[in-house]
């Protein structure tokens, strides 16, 4: 794990930084916990069931959850309350349905909004025209923090068309800072391409096998 934090950091170069996430779906919470006993405290979940029962084992690490899969309205309620931040909210029902099970005795919850920003059929998120409504909307509810945007680019083999999507993601990124200042997250960037996506702008890289090995086909 330090090699991969350090090549982050090369990436990132002087006075910036970019956080390591680190993807642990379906990984056992002994390997969380062992990664954990190195240092890492953030993880990423794809599936609600499957990180509450995580979320659970490992209550006494003080871990930081992140939800990175798809979520559908009808577990927006648990994930509102075992999730430190959920990053593909992509619609106003999701906002509304995380609002208002988010409770009272948590802090608000971090929320990115995922776009779809290469117009995939096959992927969720929005479109990037529908950022700026649903900030708005995220922004006004008090249980929720809007942080930033996150996506996942097609993986276009040549690596220009790879790269031409994180720089337009860097570009939907600031016109969103200077609407809502607070915003301090983009969130793109995989084993495969993060350094590309730091260089893009990127502060946040969603990081599994390189960490993980291979994972777990069930």
């Amino acid at each position: 794990m330090v090699t991969l934090q350090n090549q982050i950091a090369a990436a990132a170069g002087p006075g910036r930084e970019a956080r390591l996430l680190a993807v642990s779906k379906l990984q056992p919470a002994s390997a969380i916990a062992a990664l954990a006993a190195q240092g890492q405290r953030a993880f990423g979940e794809n599936y609600v069931q499957e990180a509450a029962d995580k979320v659970q084992a490992l209550a006494a690490l003080d871990l930081e959850w992140h939800l990175i899969g798809h979520l559908q309205s009808n577990k927006a309620d648990i994930a509102a309350r075992i999730f430190d931040w959920v990053q593909t909210v992509d619609r106003d029902k999701l906002v509304t349905a995380l609002a208002r099970h988010r409770p009272a005795g948590l802090a608000p919850l971090n929320v990115l909004i995922q776009v779809n920003i290469d117009d995939e059929d096959s992927k969720h998120g929005c479109q990037p025209a529908e950022v700026a409504d649903l900030a708005a909307t995220i922004a006004a509810q008090e249980r929720l923090r809007l942080r930033g945007l996150m996506a996942i680019p097609a993986p276009f083999p040549e690596a220009e068309k790879r790269r031409a999507a994180f720089q337009r993601m860097h570009e939907l990124f600031t016109g969103l800072t200077a609407h809502h200042p607070h915003v301090d997250t983009l969130s793109m960037g995989m084993s495969g391409d993060y350094a590309d996506a730091i260089a893009a702008g990127s502060t946040m890289v969603r990081v599994g096998t390189a960490l993980f090995g291979q994972r777990p086909t069930s």
